[in-house]
């Protein structure tokens, strides 16, 4: 009996052998670095995780948040890259800088940033050498400011609030700015430096505004319900760029699922981990499938009036 038991072990060793990669199957730790919690970046995650598992990729997840505090976003780059996890997806713009800064050796996938280039983290969206690849979110900002303008033409100012130490918030705006003044309108901002602040810069644009867009920044995402309160409170139309936000309050959005950005940045991921590509041999990529999403409530209670036109061809209207 003895020896049929040994005999099972090194036939089972000899199966595992024979059969390619059985033998070689991994656990493989990944280490997940976000500026704040709020929806949209938690779809970007969730779609990373369905992409990994679709490719066969047997994973663990070490979630790390910083808070909105660059220094957090340094120190958790700095315990990746002391823990040796075997990949980082970083997601948006100010966790990905401090993951690209601080980790040079380790796979590093971005996701949910504007400008990659610009923020430093690639030298072009090809294939650009180096530890890092990953997914822009950057927002068909013309797109959206022109659609948005064609709903309400009588708005000519337009309130906006974002984190002025966020370079991908800055770029947005920069965005923002350009495609107000191509069609003769006002762009009126106000800065925060944190999210406690949003509450009372959206009360600021009470009065000085005729309607509101909100860009990709993740400081206000994650008080958006204080832009939501001012806007219902006062009959100030809300507009964004994020689909995650028209049902939690605002009119209308063009953009995009943040859940297929990070499905996207997932399967570069898998083709680090499971096929050993280089990440500078993979290039960078853009989101794309633009979707409009409407909530004819949330306009009701801010005050307008939704053409049903809107209604009809939109992708998705919230009820």
């Amino acid at each position: 009996m003895k020896n049929r038991r040994m005999y099972l072990v090194v036939l089972t060793v000899m199966v595992a052998l024979m059969i390619p990669g059985l033998a070689l199957a991994k656990q493989f730790k990944i280490g997940v670095t976000t500026i704040v919690t709020h929806p949209a970046l938690e779809a970007d995650q969730q779609g990373f995780e369905k992409a990994l598992a679709d490719a066969g990729v047997d994973a663990v997840y070490d979630y790390q948040n910083a808070q909105g505090e660059m220094a957090n976003a340094q120190a958790i780059a700095q315990k990746f890259d002391a823990d040796k996890v075997d990949l980082v997806h970083a997601i948006a713009t100010p966790t990905a800088q401090a993951a690209c800064k601080v980790i040079k050796k380790i796979p590093v996938v971005y996701s949910s940033v504007t400008d990659p280039v610009d923020a430093g983290l690639v030298k072009s969206m090809d294939a650009a050498g180096a530890n890092v690849t990953g997914v822009s979110d950057a927002w068909p900002v013309d797109r959206q400011i022109g659609l948005y303008h064609e709903m309400l033409p009588s708005a000519k100012k337009w309130g906006t609030i974002y984190n002025a130490g966020d370079a991908n918030s800055v770029k947005s705006i920069g965005w923002t700015r350009d495609a107000m003044k191509k069609r003769g309108l006002e762009l009126v901002e106000v800065t925060i430096s944190n999210s406690s602040e949003v509450y009372t810069a959206a009360q600021s644009l009470i009065g000085r505004v005729d309607a509101v867009y909100i860009t990709s920044d993740n400081m206000v995402a994650s008080a958006f319900g204080s832009v939501t309160k001012v806007c219902n409170g006062n009959k100030i139309p809300l507009f964004v760029g994020n689909t995650d936000q028209v049902p939690m309050g605002a009119i209308a959005a063009l953009g995009f699922d943040y859940y297929a950005v990070g499905y996207a940045a997932g399967k570069k991921a898998a083709l680090i981990l499971k096929d050993g590509r280089n990440p500078g041999s993979i290039p960078s990529g853009l989101a794309e499938d633009l979707k409009l999403h409407i909530n004819p409530k949330a306009a009701a209670k801010q005050g307008m009036m939704l053409d049903k036109k809107y209604i009809d061809t939109a992708d998705k209207v919230i009820k």
